[in-house]
């Protein structure tokens, strides 16, 4: 007998009941992702537990590599077995484990503590990946990602926002810990009362809008015809480009912070309020590109001009960390306009990646997004490991932050690889 919280529905909703669920997919997307937000007190950490950055980052390789394990399995199974039976105890473990992060003394304790989080989100994130693409038609999935979005890019905006607004008072990494594990917890349980999943026969479908919802129950599904997804190189164009873009995103995404610390002198507190800017602006950006990109019915087009109009944004900002002389006005205008052309790239990127696997194999969604997970997280290892070696701990940040621009370079190609259309 499944659990009370695995409620499966037969018909599609629509209306305000669709939009409910998705909400709380989209809950479950920024719960989940700021669970273990640690970047904004790296140096308080660091300075705490006497570690130098290379074995931090060398404790985040590793934890992320259990992740990327967690997500390709996760994936399967969330296929098999639907998304929501596994996800709410994924969600409620992994905040009591993060809650468990405040009674660490050493780096071996942390590396345990953190291998057990990274598992469980690793297995989570797919989940809520699959239930946006169940929940939200063609005609308007770029925007319903742009929202999902908002899980890592608002974990990283809550987390900077709460930095900022509380460690000049609570001087400690582990006052954060505490503040983010209370709120996951009670976040749980508001999900667990209000989400529900798709039956196998409705998450096959393809649906391009709410019409054509009521039809799914009487259509049939001959999973015979489709194409194999593991073989096909538009899902490797994906996989392959997202994750050289993502590694600039990344580098932010856990050394933001220390960056602006160890390059510009910032104090700790500025440091995080700086990239809370960042990170608000584009979570704005994510759902305006999702709406232009659904209005268009074409992704490529934003896709690309994110891409582009990125690299510049970066070289400007490479710049300005090579000479070590910025007032925070600056780096605040920067990071925002990067903001900006992120989001441009990644909700219409999402939106077509779930497209493009949908014409391939419309019943391996999650296994789909296991793979993403996979991929991304055996980057962040690299990320992890070798950023604190090339910027060597703090100061030499402009030569792997060149780097993660090069990186993006590399996807501009496999841009015209992929599937959809340049147009209408």
């Amino acid at each position: 007998m499944p659990p009370f919280y695995a409620r499966e529905l037969t018909r599609y909703p629509t209306g305000s009941r669709r939009l409910r669920y998705l909400l709380m997919a989209v809950l479950a997307s920024l719960i989940v992702n700021f669970e273990g937000q640690l970047s904004p007190v790296v140096p308080l950490l660091l300075e705490d537990m006497g570690m130098s950055l290379k074995t931090y980052g060398l404790i985040g390789a590793l934890a992320v590599a259990v992740g990327g394990v967690s997500a390709a399995i996760g994936g399967r199974i969330a296929d098999r077995h639907g998304r929501v039976v596994l996800l709410i105890p994924a969600l409620v473990l992994a905040a009591v484990c993060n809650l468990a992060t405040v009674l660490v003394q050493t780096p071996t304790q942390f590396l345990l503590v953190r291998c057990i989080l990274l598992f469980i989100e690793g297995a989570a994130v797919t989940r809520t990946a699959g239930l946006v693409r169940d929940f939200s038609p063609r005609l308007g999935r770029a925007t319903a990602f742009g929202f999902w979005t908002w899980g890592p890019v608002g974990a990283n905006f809550l987390a900077a926002g709460l930095a900022g607004a509380t460690l000049s008072i609570l001087a400690s990494w582990r006052s954060q810990v505490i503040i983010m594990g209370t709120i996951a917890l009670a976040s749980s349980v508001v999900i667990m009362f209000f989400i529900a999943d798709l039956s196998p026969k409705l998450r096959a479908r393809v649906i391009t809008s709410e019409s054509d919802m009521a039809m799914a129950e009487r259509s049939v599904v001959d999973l015979r015809l489709t194409k194999g997804l593991m073989a096909h190189r538009v899902f490797w164009a994906h996989l392959v480009g997202i994750t050289l873009w993502l590694v600039w995103y990344w580098t932010m995404h856990i050394f933001g912070p220390t960056l602006l610390v160890q390059a510009f002198g910032l104090a700790e507190s500025r440091a995080a309020a700086v990239m809370a800017v960042t990170w608000a602006f584009n979570l704005l950006a994510l759902v305006a590109a999702g709406r232009l990109s659904d209005r268009l019915q074409a992704r490529k087009p934003v896709i690309l001009a994110g891409v582009v109009s990125g690299i510049v944004g970066m070289a400007a900002l490479i710049a300005v960390v090579d000479s070590g002389k910025a007032n925070v006005g600056l780096l605040v205008g920067l990071n925002a306009l990067l903001g900006i052309a992120m989001a441009a790239v990644y909700a219409p990127w999402m939106a077509l990646f779930s497209e493009d696997v949908e014409d391939l194999r419309p019943d391996l969604q999650a296994t789909a997004w296991g793979g993403f997970g996979l991929s991304v997280r055996l980057m962040i290892v690299v990320v992890l490991i070798m950023s604190p070696v090339v910027a060597a701990d703090g100061t030499r940040w402009s030569q792997w932050l060149l780097i993660a621009m090069l990186c993006n370079v590399l996807f501009l190609p496999l841009v015209f690889l992929l599937g959809g259309r340049w147009r209408r």
